[in-house]
């Protein structure tokens, strides 16, 4: 039975999953797969690097900083999440990402992207370093708007988070029967149609079904969230998110409102963790 890891975005909510992450990784907690969303999927890969507290680290270092995330950044190169700093600069100089551990890890790491001219999921395991670099994670966590389209082998794509939110359903086809979620938002958080949809459909007109799935979006994430409350309760999955709204933004510029909210995260693990292992070892 194949135990798989499943990570939602959130962009900064996920210091709660790497809160989450870091104690699981202290106490050696082991999956056969992990799946992230966006910013689950920037902050998943460091658990099979195995990297524990490099995603509070270099968050709370740079997140002020405007070379590396917020409106200096939008205006000057179209992300909000400056590329050449966040997916270069950091992982290859101030805070190293361990490719080779990465690769030397039997686990397995997908991800999901969002297809621009069809609207679809497109899921990806990625391989490291040899896998175009970081383009695979930064296509996952463009968000729309404010981001640039990334192109791979000349494949345009957004956020995962479009078209597939938590890919539990996705990881379950690939045999995946024991699954972890991190979530970043508490139980009855249900999603609203999108005030940006105007802006959305003005921005994105050469993109007619990239418009549909974004329409569509907070239905998807709804149906999808009535899904994993079905089968939490069934004691299929184990479920992991805050109890109340983290006290974060998406582009959070203060570093204690991040450490906030790993801490959470980091509680919220530490009270589950028998639970965790007791699932696991089922």
């Amino acid at each position: 039975m194949k135990k798989g890891l499943v990570l939602e975005g959130g962009a900064m909510r996920g210091m709660f999953t790497a809160g989450v992450m870091d104690v699981m990784l202290e106490k050696g907690i082991t999956f056969d797969g992990a799946i992230g969303v966006s910013a689950g999927a920037a902050f998943g890969v460091n658990y099979k690097s195995g990297q524990i507290g490099r995603v509070i680290r270099y968050n709370t270092r740079f997140c002020n900083d405007k070379r590396y995330c917020g409106l200096w950044s939008l205006l000057k190169s179209g992300d909000i999440y400056n590329t050449e700093f966040c997916y270069r600069v950091v992982p290859t100089q101030y805070d190293p990402f361990d490719f080779d551990s990465y690769g030397k890890n039997p686990m397995e790491f997908h991800l999901v992207c969002t297809d621009v001219e069809t609207g679809k999921p497109v899921y990806h395991p990625y391989g490291g370093r040899q896998d175009h670099g970081f383009d695979w994670i930064r296509a996952s966590a463009s968000m729309p708007l404010v981001s640039h389209m990334v192109e791979i082998d000349g494949q345009k794509m957004l956020d995962g988070g479009i078209s597939d939110p938590i890919p539990l359903k996705y990881f379950e086809t690939l045999g995946y029967e024991r699954n972890v979620l991190i979530l970043t938002q508490p139980r009855e958080y249900r999603k609203k149609k999108s005030s940006a949809l105007p802006l959305i459909k003005l921005m994105y007109r050469k993109y007619p079904h990239l418009v549909e799935a974004m329409a569509k979006r907070h239905e998807v994430y709804n149906a999808t969230m009535d899904y994993i409350d079905e089968q939490e309760a069934t004691g299929k999955i184990l479920v992991l998110r805050p109890e109340t709204p983290l006290p974060v933004s998406r582009v959070e510029k203060d570093p204690n409102k991040l450490r906030i909210a790993y801490e959470i995260g980091r509680k919220a693990a530490a009270s589950k963790l028998n639970e965790i292992q007791q699932f696991l070892s089922c």
